[in-house]
């Protein structure tokens, strides 16, 4: 992984028979070569928000890149200014998370070019407001398909890798709802729910065998989620937004330093302890005011 090639890589993009998933990479006589002698970091819903500012933040430490979403032409305008401004090795590969197959062949593709994840940002995920009833089931079901579902999938496929090296690190992207149900967000904030149990129990199960699953509850934060999600930022909500950069470094960080779970931002950290020490009846209505207004 460490082999440096002193062939200068082509781009190539490619749509491989009967397969919908366009690739955009960075190709080399040995695909594992990486200058910079770091670990691979592979990042879901990395084309904007938290996934955006996790691939600047692994890039600045030096680590080679696999970057994964839909959005091809995001994907390649990050990798294009992260290679120019810190050098990185970046992989883009456009890939439809919710279709399960699609994540195999991700998995068999990178193994293909001999590249091991050792972190594994599982961010991709959607959220949607409204009332239960009057949202259309497809849109419910999607959202558990990609929240719950492909998650599971990306995480139990490249476990199986880290297991047989006994390393790797696995950061799951849940949410501070996944601390409680809220009035018109049923649906996502039980799917972050069990993001949240998912990473709990896998960070027992995998500690003995080197692995780290770490999972990141963020609060509302600044990321263009909102707009996606057709959220309302309440006036009690909009003092409590945080800028991506932070809470990509505390969740870096609670990986790091091998931590279950983390809740980034002083007033986050309060909500979450607020949950534990009050009725519920209590910290649900005043979370539902504060999300619905």
């Amino acid at each position: 992984m460490t082999e440096q090639s002193s062939r200068l890589p082509t781009r190539t993009q490619t749509r491989l028979p009967g397969d919908s998933t366009r690739i955009s990479s960075t190709r080399q006589d040995d695909a594992t070569a990486n200058p910079s002698g770091k670990s691979w970091v592979l990042i879901t819903g990395a084309s904007s928000g938290f996934g955006e500012e996790f691939a600047r933040q692994y890039a600045e430490q030096g680590h080679a890149l696999v970057l994964v979403a839909r959005r091809l032409e995001r994907l390649q305008a990050l990798a294009d200014t992260l290679r120019r401004q810190h050098g990185t090795q970046v992989v883009v590969e456009q890939v439809d998370l919710s279709d399960l197959a699609a994540i195999a062949r991700l998995h068999e593709r990178l193994r293909a070019q001999k590249i091991e994840i050792d972190v594994l940002i599982n961010n991709a995920g959607h959220g949607l407001q409204g009332s239960f009833a009057d949202t259309p089931v497809d849109a419910a079901l999607a959202m558990v398909q990609l929240d719950i579902a492909s998650l599971t999938a990306v995480t139990h496929t490249f476990v199986q890798d880290m297991r047989q090296r006994r390393r790797g690190s696995i950061l799951l992207v849940a949410s501070l709802l996944a601390y409680q149900g809220v009035r018109k967000f049923a649906v996502y904030a039980a799917a972050k729910a069990y993001v949240l149990r998912l990473g709990e129990a896998l960070h027992q199960e995998l500690k003995d065998e080197g692995i780290t699953v770490t999972t990141l509850c963020p609060g509302a934060s600044d990321t263009g989620f909102a707009t996606t999600a057709q959220m309302k930022i309440t006036p009690m909500l909009k003092p409590m937004l945080m800028q991506p950069a932070p809470v990509v470094k505390a969740g870096i960080r609670a990986l790091q330093a091998g931590r279950m779970s983390a809740v980034p931002g002083f007033a986050n950290k309060f909500l979450a302890a607020f949950t534990w020490a009050t009725p519920r009846r209590l910290h649900q209505a005043i979370m539902s005011r504060a999300m619905n207004g």
